[in-house]
């Protein structure tokens, strides 16, 4: 069974993946397909920053006009 993806799931798996990275621990021929894994993690925590940003601005407005 697999997890909901959450920012902090997706943060730690990119800090793996930087680890094994700089370890030398991923062999050439996982190294794409860990590359090409980061990459969709690095989106998904941009997005989810962003739209938490959005969320506070929105919520931080709304206290303001009070």
């Amino acid at each position: 069974m697999s997890k909901k993806l959450t920012y902090s799931l997706a943060y730690e798996e990119l800090e793996n993946i930087i680890q094994e990275i700089e370890d030398e621990e991923i062999n050439i021929d996982d190294l794409s397909a860990k590359v090409k894994r980061a990459s969709v993690l690095l989106q998904f925590c941009k997005e989810k920053l962003r739209a938490t940003e959005e969320d506070i601005n929105s919520i931080l407005g709304d206290t303001e006009m009070q």
